[in-house]
């Protein structure tokens, strides 16, 4: 008796039934995937990995496979899923350009410390090297954007490859993997045996070992503190140390600031939340960093556009740095002490040797500052009494409407600080945005991912005219799914934080930065969404009524004032401490 293996393009494969337990290297990566817990993929099929996608058609019970419109598609819902559930999600391409196109979705992933597992198909073993059509060295295109990567020759290392990529793209710091897998590896037949995850890989150190020394002398540094500071960022979010931070600061009264990716990493009602550093951040606390005498920094690294002048930052202060990963402590700004550990462990180790403290005099100086920017920036921005729509006042009554508690995926530029600074991030997960690599058109298909990871929550899509235009095609993506995302378009018709950097630094030469836009609801109607214009202040509120009542998808258009310009601002190269609220000579 024979037992027959048929492939997609017809090649047939026999083996003898007391073979029964040999399957093909493309049958070996789904069941490698369906062991590890995977029942999502994002995806576009193409030649060199059509045995993959033959072999997953056999297990669409158990996997669901989202076809985007195109692979970098894929790398964003795969990261927007990812950061909501905290699972990293696999993505496949084919050779050649299916893999090439992944290569902004990697780097946004690596950047911004999201899991990722990519597998590429690639050429047969023989081809390799020959310029075979559609092959490229995905592998030295990819070794310095991902956190490992491989390529399989050989079907019996499939499994074992699969469980190491898997287990090093989420411990540790998180981020992407790549497995590409030659044509011929997916044919060849293997040996199938129980599936072994991995736990740990030699040389590699998932987690730090606490040094309680080091603990200590932090917490004697923050005992004799007068005037401290914490800045938290992503980092406590990946490791869930929201709760023991609130702790942390409700105990010793220190006040707490967020980076741009650490947004809901304490309640924004937190009586010690005081905003957000950095080139848009809140005024007080760009003053107030360059005032404090220990600062306490947990899973952040010092992002220049956090820091401004690295040269003026902080050097007043005494820098406590918790971080798992050793490459960031001391890479931009000298420490006091260095915490090697994961965020939620350190906090849990310093909480019972940290004094019951409070700093009501050293708030209040941040609560002064803060009403500076509130009668010059946040009050004319969120209710203006003129001129266009303010982006400002958009974000302010998706606030009030979702109360906070939806999840916001911004694209990048302008509308992207607008969404940082005038929303409440009252969850965790719920701030879903390309922040190191800062990539245009992010937010669309990331927003796919973030809605499938949370599918009873409200996700919105913040996004400027200009980044709805590079990855438009995932409308389709998200009708063929039925996602109810809401996508709210702020159409300037300019690249909007391009321009005001003209208009400031470049007395007002607005090179190659407006825009003649399409007709977004005729696209997204066409699409199968349905959607609206709205150009007046006073059709507002209703429009976006609707739009959240709306049960299934939705594009929001609405045209706001062209020339807005985002402030507070810490002008390029100047230290935080001279951030601005308005134009000034200066800059």
């Amino acid at each position: 008796m024979k037992i027959r293996y048929i492939c997609k393009n017809k090649l047939a494969m026999s083996v003898d039934e007391n073979k029964q337990n040999q399957i093909s290297g493309a049958e070996a990566v789904i069941r490698s995937l369906v062991a590890e817990g995977v029942d999502l993929i994002y995806g576009y099929p193409g030649g060199a990995i059509m045995p993959i996608y033959d072999a997953l058609w056999h297990y669409m019970d158990k996997i669901n496979h989202v076809l985007t419109r195109h692979e970098q598609g894929a790398t964003h819902a795969a990261e927007g899923y990812a950061r909501v559930s905290g699972k990293p999600v696999v993505v496949f391409a084919t050779s050649g350009p299916g893999a090439t196109n992944l290569i902004t979705g990697i780097a946004d992933a690596v950047m911004d410390s999201t899991p990722m597992v990519c597998i590429t198909g690639q050429v047969p073993k023989h081809l390799l090297g020959t310029d075979a059509f559609q092959e490229t060295d995905v592998i030295g295109v990819t070794m310095p954007i991902v956190k490992w990567n491989y390529q399989v020759t050989n079907a019996a290392e499939i499994p074992s490859v699969i469980a190491k990529a898997f287990y090093l793209a989420n411990s540790g710091k998180p981020g992407p993997v790549l497995i590409d897998i030659t044509k011929n590896a997916q044919f060849e037949m293997m040996d199938w045996n129980a599936y072994e995850k991995c736990n740990s890989v030699r040389g590699y150190e998932d987690k730090p070992r606490l040094n309680i020394d080091k603990i200590t002398e932090a917490a004697a540094l923050i005992n004799q503190a007068k005037k401290p500071l914490i800045l938290a960022g992503q980092g406590v979010g990946i490791s869930k140390a929201r709760e023991i931070l609130e702790t942390v600061s409700t105990k010793t009264g220190i006040p707490v600031a967020t980076t741009m990716q650490g947004l809901g990493t304490i309640s924004p009602a937190h009586p010690n939340f005081v905003g957000i550093p950095g080139m848009h951040g809140n005024y007080s606390v760009n003053i107030k960093m360059n005032e404090c005498d220990v600062m306490i920094a947990v899973g952040m690294r010092f992002d220049d556009r956090v820091t401004g002048d690295v040269k003026k930052f902080g050097k007043q202060a005494k820098v406590i740095h918790i971080e798992i990963d050793p490459v960031e402590i001391d890479k931009v700004v000298k420490t006091e002490v260095g915490v090697l550990a994961d965020a939620k462990e350190a906090l849990e180790a310093l909480l019972p040797l940290l004094n019951d403290n409070k700093h009501t005099e050293w708030i209040n100086t941040f609560k002064e500052l803060d009403k500076q920017e509130q009668e010059k920036v946040i009050q004319p921005a969120i209710h203006p009494n003129a001129g266009g729509i303010k982006m400002g006042e958009i974000m302010h009554l998706i606030n009030e409407k979702t109360k906070g508690n939806a999840i916001i995926v911004p694209d990048v530029g302008q509308h992207q600080m607008y969404a940082m600074r005038y929303y409440d991030y009252n969850n965790t997960n719920s701030w879903v945005s390309s922040g190191g690599l800062g990539t245009m058109g992010f937010a669309l298909p990331a927003a796919i991912g973030a809605q499938m990871a949370a599918p009873d929550r409200t996700v919105v899509a913040i996004i400027g005219d200009g980044c709805f235009q590079m990855t438009i095609q995932e409308l389709g993506t998200i009708w063929q799914n039925k996602l109810p995302i809401k996508t709210v378009i702020f159409n300037n018709n300019y690249l909007g934080m391009v321009r005001q950097w003209q208009q400031l630094f470049f007395d007002k030469r607005y090179s190659s930065v407006a825009l003649t836009n399409p007709d977004f609801v005729a696209i997204s109607k066409g699409f199968g969404i349905e959607a609206t214009k709205v150009d007046l202040r006073a059709n507002l509120s209703k429009a976006l009524d609707i739009m959240f009542a709306h049960d299934g998808p939705y594009v929001l258009e609405v045209t706001c004032e062209k020339e807005e310009n985002l402030f507070p601002m810490v002008p390029s190269g100047a230290a935080c401490s001279d951030v601005i609220l308005e134009p000034t000579k200066k800059i």
